[in-house]
């Protein structure tokens, strides 16, 4: 973990890097507002798919480290996701508040984004050990947004593509895996609590 730490750290970081470096470089084509959008929010969501295979890598790979990298990837996926926002709040709407109203009520994967951002708000939050300690069981209660959050995060993607429906594909798959072991392993152990 020693080394593992700081490794995670700046591989996180690295999209962040390659984005102001393409920014400088002129790199980022055509519309480069429209490219740090995509990218802030592609990162968002891979890292938030990163964030919840950190359970099942420890149950079914015996990844017994893999868990305490779960809090930093955490923050890195609402790190992303509030340059992903501030993105369309500052390039995108100018800060044009009755516009970005507009926004989120008229177009759909914009309100499910909206929404996602909001419900991540509170995990970010509550992510330090002496929230952890003060919320108690309610922590969990309070964590177990995060599945819904990936829900949305899949649909704001897949919403917003035009074409392509690939990529949108290969989450949707991803996340439900995630998800689907996870009921596999909570069937599994209600099962067993169930046997005299």
């Amino acid at each position: 973990m020693r080394f593992l730490k700081p490794t995670v750290f700046i591989a996180c970081l690295l999209p962040l890097g390659l984005l102001v470096w393409d920014a400088f470089h002129d790199g980022l084509g055509a519309n480069p507002i429209e490219a740090i959008s995509h990218r802030t929010g592609d990162w968002t969501l891979r890292l938030l798919l990163i964030t919840l295979a950190v359970t099942p890598a420890r149950r079914l790979l015996g990844w017994a480290w893999a868990p305490r990298l779960r809090r930093m990837l955490g923050l890195f996926v609402f790190f992303y996701a509030c340059l992903h926002f501030l993105t369309w709040l500052v390039l995108d709407q100018f800060f044009d508040w009755g516009e970005i109203v507009k926004d989120i009520a008229k177009r759909p994967y914009i309100s499910v984004g909206f929404t996602a951002y909001v419900l991540l708000l509170p995990l970010a939050l509550t992510s330090t050990r002496g929230m952890m300690r003060r919320l108690g069981r309610h922590w969990a209660r309070l964590h177990r947004l995060v599945y819904v959050i990936a829900v949305l995060g899949v649909l704001h993607y897949a919403w917003q593509v035009k074409a392509d429906y690939r990529l949108p594909i290969v989450y949707a798959v991803i996340l439900a895996l995630l998800l689907g072991e996870r009921l596999a392993w909570w069937r599994g152990g209600a099962m067993i609590g169930r046997r005299p």
